[in-house]
Formats: C-alpha cells, structure tokens, sequence
C-alpha cells in the first residue's frame, strides 16, 4: 500500500504525540518517586539521570510537534535539505540529517 506524504505526516504526528504522552508521563512518575523517600526504588543517580532523559524527551517531541505547526518539520536546522521520510521514522524528533548529525 502505498503511502502519500499527507499519510505519512500524520502517522508522524501520531506517533509524535503518542512520544510526548509517554514522556510525560514517565517524568511525572520519576518526579513522584524523586519525592519519596526511598526514591521509588532508584538509586538518586539513576533516578536523576531517569527524569533528564524524560525531560529531554518531552523537549524533543514537544519541538518537532511544533515545528510540524509551524512547517518546518522534516527540514535539516544545519543545511536546510530534507531530512530523509526513513529517518523520521526511525527518529521522528531529527533536526538534523545524518551527515549534519554525524558532524555534531
């Protein structure tokens, strides 16, 4: 079956939103269990290293959702080429193409 690109910019944006819902969630959870006070569990290391990942997380989907709004998405922040249908798959929240990536 094949896909048109309007196909693939909303399974994008599904899959992006459905990121940033996990995300969201993991860091409220790390959040609650940073409260607690055996940590939930984790060792305080861990449990930072745990909701900076989060964070991160919840910033790269929240950007490439608004750079979805705004038309940007899909474009390299480095060289202004396409970044490849492939590798928003794999990466949905790339700003960079592999070259520029790889050159970061």
């Amino acid at each position: 079956m094949t896909h048109t690109l309007d196909d693939r910019a909303a399974t994008l944006r599904e899959l992006l939103e459905r990121q940033f819902d996990d995300h969201t969630g993991q860091l409220t959870e790390l959040t609650a269990a940073a409260r607690q006070p055996d940590h939930g569990g984790h060792d305080p290391d861990t449990l930072r290293r745990l909701v900076e990942a989060a964070r991160q997380g919840v910033a790269d989907t929240a950007g490439a959702l608004q750079r979805m709004s705004d038309g940007t998405y899909g474009v390299c922040e480095r060289c202004g080429d396409d970044i490849p249908t492939a590798r928003l798959e794999i990466r949905p929240s790339a700003r960079f193409c592999v070259p520029c990536q790889q050159r970061r």
